[in-house]
């Protein structure tokens, strides 16, 4: 137990014992237990309290109320360093009936412990622990009504009594089951019961604001084992209610370049992006980028197609994400990766005129986030590469192109410059002398320095024009000789021989 308090912050213990000497209960609840029974670091921590919210802030002067639930946010120092976090303290509560399947209709503050307890959603967060001092000495004191440590131990979710009451109470609680499944680590499950009960009340999510959908998805897909996550939603029902586009991909099958229907090769290139640790934006894009193939589909067999399926696609996404109120810039970079996923590249074939199109049209910023989507597109296809030899060209030729061209524009010189200075109509002079001060600055850059160039300008003007001719003609090998090495080392990069 001494373990347990070391890890319990200098501040939570501050706040329970202020809490105890004004008379009053004080436990910290919920998941910040449920995390350090499991030797996990919590994110946040919340306590319960018999104090009503202004008696709480009688005690704690600078708190302030955070919501209408009677929850005080009270600012503790975290460690002797003088680091402070952020605590939630709100007074034990009863619930009534959820009109809304979102809300009680009315919120009672409850007498003990034991009532709030009963009210959470899942066992693993139903868990109370406070200490009380007797003699000097200090005892943790842990209150598990429903099997929650039991739940720990074995990854079980599993809902507070009866889960049907539970969902009625707060449909979104059936997401957050899902989500504590997939999120808490390895090996965890919904309960049975608890699953057949998220089945048979699916429905009622569509009572839940999109906003509320939105995070608990969000952190689905952000979750190590967010593939699972999204099976579930759909064997659930609650799919339905939250992308019923990606659901048109089931059974619709696809031609001779794919093995997988379209719902499942949307999974299937989800998982990549999950197994490579790909950002949320791209895990997204992946979860939607053929969404538009169903509506596009023309024919059966190994010869269908899906003509325009990204554009369709991404009006489709665009809808989905607005829906669920993600952010402009979310919805923006989801649904332009989304529309270029099918960009065309094949060595010998395009120009890299085409390839500065394509990084025109993208964005140089979101060119690595495509090529992810299009890994992630591949293997979702049943290629046993992610990225194969035209990929690795591809990017040779994106690198390449976004390199600042070797050219006069790099001096802090010009033909202009170098007309005033010698007091000469334009003419090959004039190239000849800005070739050899570019070749200068390749040797060493610090010689790119207006002053020195004015200078050189003046003594270069008074080589004769033979001379002036060959040196100028020595410095264009020279670049061209730059220009070949950085070529070379940029194909080095990607494996390009």
């Amino acid at each position: 137990m001494q373990d347990l308090l070391n890890k319990i912050p200098l501040g939570v213990r501050q706040l329970i014992e202020a809490m105890q000497a004004a008379g009053f209960e004080c436990h910290i609840v919920g998941g910040c237990v449920r995390d350090l029974l499991a030797g996990v670091e919590p994110s946040d921590w919340d306590a319960a309290t018999n104090a009503a919210p202004e008696q709480i802030r009688a005690i704690f002067p600078d708190s302030y109320a955070d919501n209408d639930f009677g929850t005080v946010r009270v600012r503790m120092p975290q460690n002797a360093a003088g680091d402070f976090l952020e605590i939630e303290a709100t007074p034990y509560r009863v619930e009534s009936k959820y009109t809304d399947k979102r809300h009680p209709d009315k919120v009672e503050w409850a007498d003990s412990i034991k009532d709030d307890l009963s009210r959470r959603d899942f066992t693993v967060n139903a868990i109370a622990m406070g200490y009380i001092k007797e003699g000097g000495k200090i005892n943790i004191d842990i209150i598990d009504l429903f099997g929650g440590r039991d739940d720990l131990k074995n990854k079980i979710i599993r809902a507070v009594r009866d889960p049907d009451e539970r969902f009625l109470e707060d449909a979104l609680r059936m997401m957050r089951a899902v989500r504590f499944a997939v999120s808490l680590g390895p090996d965890w499950r919904v309960e049975e019961k608890t699953m057949r009960a998220i089945a048979a009340n699916s429905r009622w999510l569509k009572m839940v604001s999109q906003e509320r959908i939105r995070d608990e998805f969000a952190k689905i897909v952000m979750a190590d084992r967010g593939v699972e996550g999204i099976e579930i939603l759909r064997q659930t029902g609650l799919l339905e209610h939250i992308i019923p586009e990606m659901l048109e991909g089931v059974g619709c099958g696809q031609n001779k370049h794919h093995i997988y229907d379209c719902y499942a090769h949307l999974l299937k290139s989800f998982e990549f992006a999950v197994a490579k640790k790909f950002n949320f934006h791209v895990r997204m894009a992946s979860l939607l980028h053929d969404i538009g193939k169903p509506r596009a589909k023309s024919g059966e067999g190994p010869n269908a197609t899906f003509y325009n399926h990204e554009i369709i696609g991404a009006r489709l996404a665009k809808k989905i994400l607005e829906r669920m109120k993600f952010s402009k810039k979310d919805i923006a970079k989801i649904v332009l990766l989304v529309r270029y996923h099918l960009f065309y590249y094949n060595v010998g074939e395009v120009s890299e005129a085409s390839v500065r199109r394509l990084v025109r049209n993208v964005g140089s910023e979101n060119l690595e986030e495509l090529l992810q989507v299009r890994m992630a597109d591949r293997i979702g296809s049943g290629c046993p590469k992610a990225e194969p030899y035209k990929l690795r060209h591809l990017r040779y030729l994106m690198e390449k192109t976004a390199l600042d061209p070797i050219d006069p524009k790099m001096i802090k010189v010009n033909g202009k410059d170098v007309m005033e200075v010698l007091n000469i109509a334009p003419g090959p002079k004039v190239g000849q002398i800005l070739e050899i001060l570019l070749a200068r600055i390749l040797n060493d850059p610090r010689s790119n320095d207006r002053d020195y160039l004015l200078g050189e300008i003046k003594r270069l003007g008074g080589l004769g024009d033979n001379e002036l001719a060959r040196i100028a003609l020595d410095a264009k090998k020279q670049k061209n000789e730059v220009e070949i090495k950085r070529d070379q080392m940029t194909k080095r990069k990607y494996w390009i021989v």
